[in-house]
């Protein structure tokens, strides 16, 4: 159902920021909405750091803590929906779960329901008093793999300072096209396509972003590649693999056209024409515990489409 809602969204301003204007920090620390409406909600007197009215224009110092009363009009608002879910990790301040592919993360209009906002909420019904069910990150909707969620108002709080300090451990694997020689690190800045704005391209007018990358297996034409995050960006590792002429397999928006190797065998010509979705999964994901500071980590192996496109290609190259 569609209705109005609101919620509470709080960070504290990570080092890197200190001195910027709140604008600039609040379009960083919440890309999930636009610059101009989070201006707006600032105006309409939403928003505080250290509990005192805030200005657009206010300059901002390292650990100041920024509230801001989001309002949601005509928004889906989530209801709990039964659907499975794989949890690698429970207690009382923390979930993470393990995303199939094919599973939508929040509900939008062309989503309203069926997602693991929704299945949270079944799980738990408590985290309806968290903004977004307690989800701190996000990932595509093909994309698999390891995602925390927060419990408790506290935990959440600590979750998304320590990913806007860059201090939450994110590694995905990944298969792209084209053999490389050897890993490597893109820094590139990555914003809206100027013409095509559903989509992300490298661009000077971008944020920062900066993907590290190290080769595990390397086929006849395609690549298994370890990457690492040290930042958040919408599509971030699709648009730099993309950018550096390495695209990742399946990837229907950034992946071109399908390359076959020559050669190639019936069975890898089946599996390559038959993977539909960018072939990416979120392995490992280590943090800080929010409560007893004790550093945790885990994995999850690639799902089963996944290892069955890696297994095609090594028996190619053999």
């Amino acid at each position: 159902m569609a209705d109005a809602r609101r919620e509470r969204l709080q960070a504290s301003v990570p080092e890197h920021l200190a001195g910027e204007r709140l604008d600039r920090v609040l379009a960083e620390l919440f890309p999930d909405f636009s610059r101009s409406r989070l201006q707006q909600w600032v105006k309409d007197g939403r928003c505080d750091l250290d509990g005192h009215a805030a200005r657009n224009k206010d300059k901002v110092a390292a650990g100041q803590e920024i509230r801001l009363d989001a309002e949601f009009a005509d928004q889906v608002v989530p209801h709990a929906q039964d659907i499975p879910l794989d949890v690698v990790f429970e207690d009382d301040s923390l979930l993470v779960i393990n995303k199939p592919p094919g599973l939508v993360v929040h509900p939008a209009a062309g989503n309203p329901d069926g997602t693991l906002q929704n299945a949270l909420l079944h799980h738990d019904l408590g985290l309806r008093e968290l903004p977004r069910a307690g989800i701190v990150h996000r990932l595509d909707k093909d994309t698999s793999g390891l995602l925390v969620v927060a419990r408790t108002p506290a935990a959440h709080h600590h979750l998304v300072d320590e990913l806007q300090e860059r201090a939450i451990h994110r590694e995905y694997r990944a298969v792209v096209a084209g053999a490389m020689v050897a890993g490597g690190t893109v820094d590139a800045p990555i914003g809206r396509h100027r013409v095509q704005r559903t989509r992300m391209a490298v661009t000077s007018a971008g944020k920062p972003a900066v993907t590290e990358y190290r080769v595990l297996e390397r086929y006849r034409a395609h690549t298994l590649l370890q990457l690492k995050l040290q930042s958040g960006r919408t599509h971030q590792i699709r648009v730099h693999m993309a950018h550096i002429r390495y695209p990742i397999v399946g990837d229907p928006v950034y992946g071109g056209r399908l390359r076959m190797p020559a050669g190639a065998s019936e069975a890898l010509r089946a599996a390559l024409q038959g993977f539909r979705r960018q072939a990416l999964h979120a392995f490992r994901l280590g943090l800080k515990h929010p409560v007893s500071g004790e550093w945790l980590e885990w994995t999850a192996p690639v799902p089963e489409d996944m290892a069955a496109l890696i297994e095609a290609l090594r028996s190619d190259a053999a």
